[in-house]
């Protein structure tokens, strides 16, 4: 690996769209595909967890009472995308049998990246406290991220959730599954396409890092596209590394998929990622 000092380097392996020319159509078709789902699926859109504008959440209520929830969480670096341009990703798990919830989170610079995982936390004790209203099981809570998402998921499988409310249970999060993750953040602090928004210092760092961290009682499943960065590789194989096999019993490149498309196949029944979302969601 290059210096994590070296700025040229670190931007070549962490600007995504600068490896990816067509990430506009990407986002283009997400934002279709997202619409569609909504027309199709009457989800209740806007809920707010949380006093502040951004957060609110979408809620794609499950067919039938009791069933499995996902709370899908998207990236753009903490700094850009919404929670509009991912119920994409709901569709084929509510036809599955699944609840999904889709939060949305203030972005950088106006927030922090700790606001933004604090926002996290109260969107899953909303989703705990109140998910049965439509039709999930709050006892069966899965949370999914992609990319910033996926640095997020891993910080809620880390939550000590009583520390947080006196009402919510230690195991609030049954499992996570982590998509291009980010989770040690020090060469994030480095990189200079991001660093003016993103503000990290040391003490952030050490924070905010899953890495770092001491294992979860739940499972992280770790994934990234075959077809990312060096640096994306590696950190996946990071949070196997620091965590260990228990915590992290799967950690998995997905042949095929770069940084961005990796995450539509978490959303196509047959696909490697849609399989692993199902078997945490006991719908495998």
């Amino acid at each position: 690996m290059a210096s994590v000092y070296d700025p040229q380097w670190l931007d070549a392996q962490y600007n995504n769209r600068a490896r990816i020319p067509e990430h506009a159509q990407i986002f283009a078709r997400w934002a279709q595909d997202s619409a569609r789902a909504r027309e199709r699926f009457s989800p209740a859109l806007d809920v707010a967890y949380g006093a502040g504008a951004a957060e609110t959440l979408d809620v794609f209520p499950a067919r039938r009472p009791g069933a499995p929830v996902l709370v899908f969480i998207h990236g753009g670096w903490w700094r850009s995308l919404d929670k509009a341009d991912h119920s994409f990703v709901a569709p084929a798990f509510v036809e599955a049998g699944a609840c999904v919830v889709v939060p949305n989170y203030a972005l950088c610079p106006a927030v922090t990246i700790e606001t933004i995982t604090l926002q996290m936390v109260r969107a899953l004790a909303w989703t705990w406290r109140h998910v049965a209203a439509h039709g999930g099981d709050p006892d069966r809570i899965v949370v999914a991220g992609h990319s910033a998402g996926g640095h997020l998921a891993a910080m809620m499988v880390s939550c000590r959730w009583p520390q947080v409310a006196a009402d919510l249970p230690a195991d609030l999060v049954k499992a996570g599954l982590s998509i291009s993750g980010v989770f040690d953040l020090e060469p994030i602090r480095h990189t200079p396409f991001l660093q003016a928004d993103l503000r990290l210092t040391p003490k952030d760092v050490a924070r905010l890092s899953p890495a770092r961290f001491p294992p979860p009682a739940g499972p992280l499943l770790a994934t990234v596209g075959a077809q990312e960065s060096e640096e994306f590789l590696r950190q996946n194989r990071l949070i196997r590394e620091r965590w260990g096999d228990q915590a992290v019993p799967v950690c998995e490149a997905i042949a095929g998929t770069h940084h961005l498309n990796v995450v539509e196949t978490l959303a196509q029944p047959g696909q490697r990622l849609h399989g692993l979302a199902l078997g945490l969601l006991g719908l495998g």
